[in-house]
Parts: structure tokens; sequence; C-alpha cells
């Protein structure tokens, strides 16, 4: 099944990339994209978020929100600030986080893949999260949020692609977190049908970040669907916007956890009863508290940090055969969250809330004192071949798994549905 194809995408100008683009909606608070977009009014939070332009009682999901982003969206097209190219291209959007760099080629993915297996997910999503993306699609009658995708890498593939980022790019800025985004557009001929033949070889996709707009994009297909009476199948709306990067540039980061409470334990009670699984050792800072492998895990409560580190006692008990079962959020769920604390479903429990590893385990700590909550854990990256080893298994993640850096931005381009 084909995978991927080349579509006529929605850009801004070159003089106003910088300016358009923005955070993805869903990592930022009203209040963040609010200050985030004051002044300027090309930010595309106008459009991703749009709430933002509203008052503060009216609900992130009323009606009004969505209709506000298709006016946004709109008045951006007729004003030029967004243009729809001529042409079916592909297009290579480039980060450089400080040492690290990654490629990826942006296109418009099958729904019908998705649907069928090809394009594979390792997490559950949230019922009302993708009802939003739903409305927030067909309102705008577009998809102006690319999904984060990976695959095992195809060395040909990497070579084409390298190739043509000796191309003068569309865009190239440095944005207020220092990461670097450089974009070009393919259009020449003989360029997409070369990638296009060689990402034939590429048998499955695998969603790295983006689980909420891919499963949004197959409902929203079906809406549309269920409404042309001469549907083909070769519609836009049959697709949806992707970034597609090897597996071998993709940066995860710890997703670490702050705890509200010790289901009634005291402190040292708590560290006593993690002690019957784990090593457990005081440490003086942050830095010797950060785990440096699988099966390590930080501490941070009443002002001290350790280092937890699995018994092998234990470590021999864990099943080899179910790729979750091994990884460092199942052993934190099975071992610490469910049996001690009684913390069953990390989705839905409020005792519990995560703090991504981008900003250190400083970060983790502030969240601690200033916010009011008991402890903090750090853990140990997850491997991106472990992520498609559960997605290969089909396979589910414990929630909030993964921390991709550096994020995408949103507004460089969309996919127009109708």
């Amino acid at each position: 099944m084909k995978l991927i194809k080349p579509f006529r995408a929605v850009r801004p100008t070159k003089e106003l990339a910088s300016q358009v683009a923005s955070p993805p909606y869903d990592v930022v608070s009203r209040a963040e994209a609010r200050e985030i977009a004051k002044g300027n009014p090309y930010s595309f939070l106008h459009i991703n978020k749009p709430d933002i332009d509203l008052a503060d009682d009216i609900d992130a999901h009323d009606p009004l929100v969505y209709q506000t982003g298709r006016s946004n969206l709109d008045e951006f097209l007729n004003s030029g600030v967004l243009v729809k190219d001529e042409v079916e291209s592909f297009y290579l959007y480039r980060q450089i986080m400080g040492d690290h760099e990654q490629l990826g080629l942006v296109a418009i993915a099958s729904v019908d893949a998705y649907d069928n297996g090809y394009i594979k997910v390792h997490e559950y999503t949230r019922p009302d999260k993708e009802e939003d993306r739903v409305k927030h699609m067909v309102e705008l009658g577009a998809q102006v949020g690319p999904v984060f995708l990976t695959y095992k890498e195809n060395s040909t593939l990497t070579r084409l692609m390298s190739k043509v980022t000796e191309n003068n790019p569309e865009y190239n800025f440095i944005d207020e977190c220092d990461v670097r985004h450089t974009f070009w557009a393919i259009q020449n001929r003989e360029q997409i049908e070369s990638i296009e033949s060689t990402f034939e070889e590429v048998k499955s996709l695998y969603v790295a970040d983006g689980h909420h707009r891919s499963a949004a994009a197959a409902r929203a297909r079906e809406s549309y669907k269920n409404g042309n009476k001469e549907h083909t199948g070769s519609e836009s709306y049959n697709y949806f916007l992707v970034v597609i990067f090897p597996h071998s540039q993709m940066k995860i980061l710890d997703y670490n956890r702050v705890l509200k409470d010790l289901n009634g334990m005291s402190a040292e009670q708590f560290i006593s009863a993690i002690e019957t699984d784990f090593i457990v050792e005081e440490v003086i800072s942050e830095d010797d508290a950060k785990p440096s492998r699988p099966l390590e895990f930080g501490l941070y409560i009443e002002g001290s940090w350790y280092r937890l580190t699995l018994r092998s006692e234990i470590e021999s008990t864990i099943r080899k055969d179910n790729p979750v079962a091994g990884l460092d959020v199942s052993i934190l769920q099975n071992h610490i969250l469910s049996p001690i604390l009684e913390i069953h479903d990390q989705r839905i429990d409020k005792r519990i809330d995560f703090v991504g590893g981008i900003k250190g385990l400083t970060a983790l700590k502030d969240r601690v004192t200033r916010d009011g909550w008991v402890a903090g854990i750090a853990l140990y990256p997850t491997s991106i071949e472990s992520l498609m080893e559960v997605a290969d298994a089909g396979e589910v993640m414990p929630p909030k798994s993964t921390w991709f850096e550096p994020k995408l931005k949103s507004g460089l381009v969309s996919h127009l549905l109708e």
C-alpha cells in the first residue's frame, strides 16, 4: 500500500515564515499562547489555538473557538500571509538543536494506510482530545498541525534528502528556544519521483508524536466521506499532514513524574517500601540522581535526591516476551505507582502529573517545591527502538512514555482538506 504522496501545501511567504511559525497547540496553555502571540498578528496560534482571541470565560471547546480558527485561516489566506503552492510537492524540514540535527520529509500520508495498520501507533488516545482535533479539522477544512512520524532508516532515501539540502532553502531562521528551522520545497519532477519510488521500500511508518491528530484525521475522513456521494478515495481528505524522520535521527528525552501525595505514608515509609524492589542510595545532587541507564530512576523528596536501581532478582522476573513489560515506565507503574501509591491509571489520576525533560531535573525539583507536590521521579528516556518494537507487536506504552525534541513548528506547512 502506498503510504505517502506529494501535495500542494499552504505556506507562509518567506518574509513572514519566522513570525508565522508557532509552538504546537498542545504544549502551551491558553495564557502562554496568548503571551507568545501578543503583538504578532501573523502568529499561527491565531489558527491553531484560536481561543487566545476570545474571552477567558469562553470554553476552549465552544463552537465559537473553531469558527474563529476558520475565520483566522481565511484571513491569512485572503491577505496573502499564507499561499497555496501551484504544484504538488514534497518538502524537507530540518531542525538543529545544539549538536542534534534531524531532517524530515514533509508529505501527506494515507488514511487507509493508517486504518490498516501500516502507520503504527504505540499510545491510546483520549476521547476528549481526539474530538477536539476532529472539530478543529472539519471546521477549518484543513490539517494545520503535522503528525510526527518515523521509519527505519533507508540509506538511499537519506542520500536523496541530503542532496536537496544543497539548494537554497525557502525558510531558515532560529526560534526563541535557539533551535534552527530550515525548510525546502521539492518541486523538481525527477526528484519527487525518485523519493516516491524509494519510499516504496519503506513498509511501515510509526507515529512518534501526534496520536490524537492522526486518529482525528481518520475520523474527519469519515465525516467528509459520508457527506460526499461521489467519493472516490482520491480526495484531499483521504490524507493527513506528516513530517517523517529516519529513526536514527530521533531524540527522545526523559518524561518525568511528580506526585501529589504518598498515599498516607511519610517520606521515610515510602522509601522503605521502595527498598523492597530497588536499591536506594541518597546522593548529593540532581546530577548524581539523573538516571544514566535503563532500570535506574531518580527520586526527589523532602529536599533530598536519591538514586533508585531495580534489584537484579526483580529484573530477572520481567517478562522477556512482552516489549512493554521491560520499559522503565512499566517498571515504575508495576513496582511503585500501583502497589505502593495505588495510582493505577496515569491518564486520569489527578495525584500524578508529568514534566518533560527538556529543562533537566531542575524543572522537576522546581515543580515539587514551587507547586506543592511531595515528590518527583526521574526516568531514563525510552529508546526509539523500544517504541518501534512495541508498535510492531501491536501493543501500547503507558501514558507519557516519550518526550520528543525539538518540537515541530506549526504554520510552516498546512494541508487543505476541501
